[in-house]
């Protein structure tokens, strides 16, 4: 306890990370506050229906990534969500498209012209989701919060609104990137997920201590210490690494020698971080938006994350794209030719192209286990929602998109907050050793 409040003296004391972390915490503040205003032309006391709807489904996940702002009906009810489908989207183009592989390698104006591009197709994105939420508010079931003296402006002032609401998000998390500390729309996604945590964690409190008095006090305490486990389990795989041994050739320059070095190679576990379980969630949100956010019809399927059919379709899909992520980022070719222009070698494979085809071998070992982790962890909220009976709201804190953006985000935060202190000649923030960020993913997340 002593150390850890030397610690946080040491870190308000770095003028620096003092000033980043209050101007990071001002920008959070006006995004919670921005959740809580609602779209013109609807009744805030008649949004009981539409908060229920909400709280299910593939809508509950959506729910919990923008804070409760899309059961709210509030100007940030899209939240930065069209944001990261644009990011991804522009990633990928840059990976596939050789013109745009060469926008991508001409340096800062080749960044600043991806990111303008973002920017023009996150308009694009977002005015379609907002006429799908149209049809969701239009609908018979949440039609009741509608103002019928408003109804000939809300169509227009709607789209409108939360394109503009969606826009001023981004720029927080620019803000926050730039001025503040860590990654800002990771940091915006991170806060609205753990906006519902009180929330889901005193229903079901409330529910575990009515129901089975002390049994489900014992019960809670039991969903308690799974949660920590799949934590600890998750930080594993996040920070996971191959190490492959290097050695780099002696080198006499002028009176001395350099190189000689023996080094590890960290291939990581799970290199395609959250984003293969992304693509999932966003494969399986299709049917939902083409159903005005209903999820009725064949649609229900992939609205219930306990329904069979929708955990083995997205273990496939997360599978699937963890294999093509990282096969997209990671060239073994391109890292073989840095260790031979290095002159650095793996001992017992020849430089070249069996180094390439040694470490392109490594890495499909070790992608299929944590493929297979991270399908696990994509289904495990539906899991322990059949197993435990929970609610949908608490149970997306045991795995999913949710969970890992948190452990991820938090380890990237921690990690520069401990670079600072090291700068400064301060202890980190572990005994132990350096903490490790996940590895970086594009922009949106």
């Amino acid at each position: 306890m002593k150390k850890f409040i030397s610690t946080l003296k040491n870190i308000w004391s770095i003028e620096e990370l003092r000033n980043k972390i209050t101007f990071t915490l001002l920008l959070l503040f006006i995004y919670r506050l921005g959740s809580f205003i609602v779209l013109p032309g609807i009744d805030p006391n008649k949004l009981t229906n539409l908060s229920n709807n909400a709280s299910s489904g593939m809508l509950g996940l959506l729910d919990a990534f923008v804070g409760g702002a899309f059961s709210k009906a509030s100007i940030f009810a899209l939240g930065i969500m069209p944001y990261i489908s644009a990011s991804i989207f522009m990633q990928l183009m840059t990976i596939l498209v050789p013109q745009m592989a060469k926008v991508q390698q001409e340096g800062e104006s080749g960044r600043k012209k991806i990111n303008q591009w973002t920017r023009y197709l996150t308009v694009i994105v977002t005015a379609f989701q907002a006429a799908a939420y149209i049809g969701y508010l239009k609908s018979p079931a949440n039609a009741e919060a509608l103002i019928p003296a408003f109804g000939a402006f809300f169509w227009v002032s709607t789209v409108i609104t939360l394109t503009v609401g969606t826009l001023f998000v981004m720029w927080l998390g620019e803000k926050i990137t730039d001025k503040g500390l860590g990654n800002g729309t990771s940091i915006i996604i991170m806060i609205g997920i753990l906006a519902r945590l009180p929330q889901s964690f005193g229903q079901e409190w409330s529910t575990r201590i009515a129901q089975r008095g002390a049994g489900g006090l014992l019960l809670m305490l039991l969903e308690i210490l799974f949660m920590i486990a799949i934590i600890m389990g998750l930080i594993m795989l996040v920070q996971g690494t191959r190490k492959v041994a290097v050695e780099y050739a002696k080198q006499i320059v002028g009176s001395r020698q350099m190189g000689g070095a023996r080094n590890f190679l960290p291939l990581k576990v799970n290199a395609a971080g959250v984003m293969p379980i992304i693509f999932a969630q966003a494969i399986l949100f299709l049917p939902t938006i083409f159903s005005g956010f209903t999820g009725s019809g064949w649609a229900s399927n992939f609205t219930d994350h306990t329904k069979p059919v929708y955990m083995i379709v997205y273990s496939i899909c997360v599978i699937a794209f963890t294999f093509l992520y990282t096969a997209l980022i990671f060239n073994p070719k391109q890292m073989a030719e840095e260790l031979k222009r290095n002159n650095g070698f793996i001992p017992g494979v020849k430089p070249g192209e069996p180094t390439a085809d040694y470490i392109g071998t490594i890495m499909d070992r070790i992608t299929l286990p944590g493929a297979v982790l991270l399908a696990l962890v994509g289904i495990l909220p539906g899991i322990f929602q059949l197993v435990f009976g929970m609610s949908q709201g608490f149970s997306t804190f045991f795995g999913g998109t949710s969970l890992l953006i948190m452990v991820g985000v938090v380890l990237d935060t921690l990690q520069q907050i401990e670079t600072q202190l090291l700068m400064r000649q301060y202890d980190g923030l572990m005994n132990s050793g350096r903490i490790q960020g996940r590895q970086a993913v594009p922009s949106g997340m």
